[in-house]
């Protein structure tokens, strides 16, 4: 039946899925799901036709933004708490690894590859605490693991990411590293400072809407990967920091949590920052290995 009224158009429209082409159970799943509570929705708020092209021209000029630099809708997911639950749900805790946390919208691919001990920094501020980050990666047998791979990125001292500053080198504070042997990691770079995500445009519109405002803590991101495991994508956070309890993305756990402390002598640095993770090895593997 395609003749329709405010009673049975939800049913419509989903009726009609798959009529005229091949879709997948899990596509339908999705549809069905997403037409659910989208007219839900409209009908809770009474959604008028002024509302909904505004909506369309928000997300329009929202698409406009996206660039290499700045991927807009990941920003706007984040305001929403969106990428953090979408993680959370891709990423159930099952035993004792490490929490993940969100990606982010200001992630660089193929950052240098640094030795152990290394230094993102490349270029240095006033007001800048430089800090010796270090620690293990373990399996869930408390085993260290030699050769895993950690990408680690984060804000400058003056609050900005290196690929929305032009006065930044390429890929400041960014590094690609490797455990030792018994799985030991080690860098340096600088305390993360709290900084305001972007704004402006469509993202300051929506902090605006909902009251609300731009602010994160101080955090370092992680990649961390290695074949075997899954891919741990996290952020550790610094326990000193504002707005740790008013992350503006929602993305602070407790687990991810950690104290800088002065540096003993010799280090180099300023502070040392001593942190640890586990890594869950793969499905896969593991159906492998109880075979």
């Amino acid at each position: 039946m395609g003749i329709v009224n405010q009673d049975n158009i939800t049913d419509v429209v989903i009726n009609s899925l798959g009529k005229h082409g091949t879709i997948t159970d899990r596509e339908r799943e999705i549809a069905t799901s997403l037409i659910k509570h989208l007219h839900g929705f409209i009908k809770d708020v009474k959604l008028q036709h002024s509302e909904f092209l505004a909506a369309c021209d928000y997300l329009a000029r929202a698409g406009k933004l996206c660039n290499d630099n700045r991927q807009e809708f990941i920003l706007l997911g984040d305001i929403l708490g969106v990428e953090v639950l979408v993680d959370m749900m891709t990423n159930p805790i099952e035993g004792g690894e490490s929490e993940s946390t969100v990606l982010g919208p200001f992630y660089r691919e193929n950052p240098p590859v640094l030795p152990k001990g290394g230094s993102t920094i490349q270029k240095h501020y006033d007001n800048e605490e430089t800090a010796y980050f270090e620690g293990y990666i373990k399996d869930e047998n408390g085993n260290g693991i030699a050769g895993v791979t950690l990408d680690v990125w984060e804000d400058a001292p003056n609050g900005i990411y290196e690929n929305l500053d032009p006065d930044q080198p390429e890929y400041n504070l960014r590094g690609r590293f490797e455990t030792d042997e018994n799985g030991h990691y080690a860098f340096v770079a600088v305390r993360p400072v709290p900084y305001p995500i972007p704004d402006d445009e469509t993202a300051g519109e929506l902090l605006r809407f909902m009251g609300h405002h731009p602010n994160r803590p101080g955090h370092m991101h992680f990649i961390i990967s290695k074949d075997g495991y899954r891919p741990l994508i996290s952020q550790i956070y610094d326990a000193d920091s504002a707005w740790l309890e008013e992350d503006s993305v929602f993305a602070v756990k407790e687990s991810l949590i950690g104290k800088f402390k002065p540096a003993p002598e010799g280090l180099g640095t300023d502070l040392h920052f001593e942190f640890d993770f586990v890594l869950k090895t793969e499905a896969a593997v593991q159906a492998v290995a109880a075979e």
